[in-house]
């Protein structure tokens, strides 16, 4: 009962518990280091791996994108963007809008040993990375005004309510018991739904399905996949909220899952193109990583390893039928690996943290049966939330800010025409 008490003091039911007097020294550094860990996924992590997978003549603009929306996101949290998601409980939608530029933080944050600085801090960096995993959806096309006021509204009107209803002491937490312990529903189920949204109003690259579209580096991809990886230690171990057993649980479930992910997508990719590819090994265990995520602190490593065999079946068949099937033209698969990676992670945790099969157990009046209930509800609920505010958002906007540069623009390139620069200059 003692790990299944520390999984749940994840973000998702720290706000109900009773602080202590001053900071825990050595928790605050761990979230310190865990900040650092989640902002390196974004700048560089995944700028390289995005960028390494678009055409040579887009890959500035791809990483000028994220870089911008970190930023923009990052501001907004200080100013408003922190009060929304973690501000005073009143009605469970929306959190009270006080403490505007983080002013008048507590000195222990309630529910865990930290400063209230460290944990909007860390929180900032899940409120930065989170609106840039959607810039993969819609590279080599979208116009970089609309992508960062679109962004930076977006983090404002679907990323923070999603993240006090679950996280801050909304009523998705409060009602339900709804768990996600890094951000299967929070992040990955909000990014990857309104990607798609926006993937297809933007509308497919010229020649999608019909001319091949190849990374112009593998190699850069896999660097990114590398720092994402490593990263994704600070993202999922740091929402134990302390340097505990419940941090090293995540970390080695993270650690699990991907490697899962990584070998058994690449053994598909090899019966079904012919060949394993590095890319296919990069995206596998993305897919990993972010399937184990609202789970990562609550199950055994057992379990995270068929989270990341499921992960890589799944979502490397729906790869296939957004792009052929569905036909819409998602760039690099944002809504098949993060969207759909973080949807299965999230129900799949209401079967694995049965202390049968070695998890945490669930909370008192909670089973099996309640949580599953809790995780159908708050991801059907938040996945409709996101595309509907991500539909009007979007279309609102782009009749201000257009959302597509002119064909010719395409064509040449984002780099030149967007920002007037090369990425490789060649003699």
């Amino acid at each position: 009962m003692a790990a299944a008490s520390a999984a749940l003091l994840s973000p998702a039911a720290a706000f109900a518990q009773t602080a202590p007097a001053a900071p825990n020294g050595a928790d605050t550094v761990w979230i310190l280091v865990s900040s650092a860990l989640v902002l390196l996924m974004c700048l560089p992590g995944l700028s390289l791996f995005y960028g390494g997978l678009v055409r040579a003549k887009n890959f500035l603009a791809v990483m000028v994108q994220v870089g911008a929306i970190a930023a923009a996101a990052s501001l907004l949290w200080v100013l408003v963007g922190y009060g929304l998601a973690f501000g005073p409980v009143t009605h469970g939608w929306i959190g009270q809008l006080s403490g505007a530029g983080l002013g008048t933080l507590a000195t222990v944050r309630s529910g865990t040993s930290l400063p209230e600085n460290a944990f909007a801090l860390f929180q900032l960096c899940f409120a930065a990375i989170t609106p840039a995993l959607m810039a993969g959806a819609w590279v080599d096309r979208a116009r970089f005004g609309f992508v960062v006021a679109f962004c930076a509204l977006w983090g404002l009107l679907v990323y923070a309510p999603a993240a006090h209803w679950i996280w801050g002491g909304g009523w998705m937490a409060s009602q339900f018991g709804t768990l996600d312990f890094a951000g299967g529903i929070v992040v990955h189920t909000t990014a990857g739904v309104s990607a798609l949204v926006v993937a297809w109003l933007v509308g497919p690259r010229t020649g999608f399905n019909k001319t091949l579209m190849l990374p112009h580096s593998p190699a850069l991809t896999m660097l990114g996949a590398g720092l994402l990886w490593v990263g994704w230690f600070g993202f999922n171990g740091g929402s134990a909220l302390a340097g505990n057993a419940a941090a090293a649980s995540a970390i080695l479930n993270t650690h699990t899952a991907a490697c899962a992910a990584a070998l058994v997508w690449i053994a598909i990719e090899a019966h079904h193109v012919g060949k394993p590819t590095s890319v296919g090994f990069a995206t596998g265990a993305v897919a990993g990583l972010a399937t184990v995520t609202p789970a990562a602190g609550m199950i055994a490593p057992s379990m995270a390893a068929l989270f990341g065999l499921v992960a890589a079946f799944v979502c490397y068949g729906m790869i296939q039928l957004v792009k052929q099937r569905w036909r819409i033209d998602d760039s690099l698969d944002v809504f098949a690996v993060h969207g759909v990676g973080g949807m299965i992670g999230s129900l799949g945790l209401a079967l694995a943290m049965h202390p049968t099969l070695g998890g945490t157990g669930y909370a008192t009046g909670m089973t099996l049966a309640k949580q599953l209930h809790a995780q159908v509800l708050s991801v059907g609920v938040t996945a409709l939330w996101s595309a509907a505010v991500t539909w009007v958002l979007a279309v609102v906007l782009g009749k201000i800010l257009p959302m597509r540069v002119s064909e010719d623009d395409e064509r040449e390139g984002l780099d030149i025409t967007a920002h007037g620069e090369r990425a490789w200059e060649m003699d």
